[in-house]
């Protein structure tokens, strides 16, 4: 009998107890530490754990109720929160595990869990920003949650700033503002992320899809050209900072459009204020067209009723006035080597744009040239 129990006892030493805490050893495995009794709050965390490893998720669901209730101020609070919330999650109610994830991460931000709960958050928070509807009181998949996905991805970064995950956070809020054409808010999203990650494997895309945001929320001739004036300013910044990558991009072509796309705007404003009888606003716009943009295409088309507008000027107008005459003669005669067409700074054509002649929209506020 003595025999028996010496070769048994190493055995038994060797198999962890039912509900012991496993801790990772040198080796990175997972072991049981000695003296955890079953009945302790170690112990019995262990036996919810268990239950959720082997796909028992109603189980380990009430175990981790019953845990909560019977320990309610144990060091272990917040990962049996942890587990319960995975229990849900895994049991198809990601919603309501939310729930837990955030009292661990609002409770206990010193946690060892407090990074998984939030990694947790960003994983549900990707699936709603996807698509994924939540569920309508427990049943059906019908109820929007984009706007709790834009929640959880801003609560990320301030949780954990400067973070690897704060950082995937930044990049999936602003991806998910410029998927959805949200293009005022992918702007500045873009911007933040350009700002506190400058070194992230990810920043020529922000510093790109920042240039294309703004330049994709301008709406018109008839609407303000804040996010030209945005766009060009990052794409002169990128010539400096990324020179081959603004190269690749087209960059100097996309200042030609951006510069046609202001040039058309004052072209608006101009006939605008001809529509109303105003001259001399009228003439205002056209001087700081022909100004800032001397060989755009809207110049070209101002010049051919500019001198005959800057006859009907009053005298102390007429004064400061430009030889809109003269200008449109020097023009002429610069456009007949290249075939009466336009060209960009980097030699290319640069397309019509269509007539605005007809536009009688109000422009936006513009100060004084």
């Amino acid at each position: 009998m003595l025999r028996m129990l010496a070769i048994l006892a190493p055995i038994a030493l060797a198999v962890p107890c039912l509900g012991q805490t496993q801790v990772l050893d040198d080796n990175d495995q997972w072991v049981a530490p000695a003296g955890v009794a079953p009945g302790s709050p170690e112990g019995r965390l262990q036996i919810v754990r268990e239950a959720l490893a082997g796909g028992e998720y109603a189980r380990a669901q009430k175990l981790a109720d019953a845990w909560l209730e019977s320990f309610p101020a144990s060091g272990l609070r917040a990962r049996c929160l942890l587990a319960r919330g995975d229990a849900i999650w895994k049991g198809g109610n990601e919603y309501d595990a939310l729930f837990d994830y955030e009292e661990v991460a609002r409770r206990y931000p010193s946690s060892d869990v407090f990074v998984l709960a939030l990694q947790r958050e960003y994983t549900i928070a990707c699936a709603y920003a996807d698509g994924l509807k939540r569920r309508w009181f427990g049943t059906l998949r019908i109820v929007d949650a984009t706007d709790e996905a834009v929640e959880m991805l801003i609560r990320i970064q301030e949780r954990l700033p400067g973070s690897q995950l704060a950082e995937q956070s930044g990049m999936r809020l602003a991806d998910h503002y410029f998927d959805t054409r949200q293009l005022d808010m992918a702007a500045e999203a873009y911007d933040l992320f350009v700002q506190n990650y400058p070194r992230s494997p990810q920043i020529d895309k922000a510093r790109l899809r920042l240039i294309y945001s703004y330049c994709a929320s301008f709406r018109g001739p008839a609407h303000s050209a804040k996010g030209l004036v945005e766009a060009q300013i990052r794409l002169r910044e990128l010539e400096v900072r990324a020179p081959m990558l603004a190269n690749r991009i087209g960059a100097e072509a996309l200042l030609v459009r951006i510069d046609e796309s202001e040039a058309r705007k004052l072209l608006m404003e101009a006939r605008w204020y001809i529509a109303q009888d105003d001259l001399v606003g009228a003439e205002r716009f056209i001087r700081r067209l022909v100004t800032r943009f001397p060989r755009s295409v809207s110049t070209l088309e101002v010049l051919d009723i500019a001198p005959e507008l800057a006859e009907k000027l009053p005298v102390h107008a007429k004064a400061g006035a430009p030889d809109y005459a003269s200008l449109r003669t020097a023009m002429r005669a610069a456009l007949e080597p290249l075939g009466g067409g336009l060209t960009s700074p980097a030699g290319e054509p640069v397309p019509a744009v269509p007539n605005a002649a007809s536009t009688t929209a109000e422009p936006a506020k513009a100060a004084a040239p």
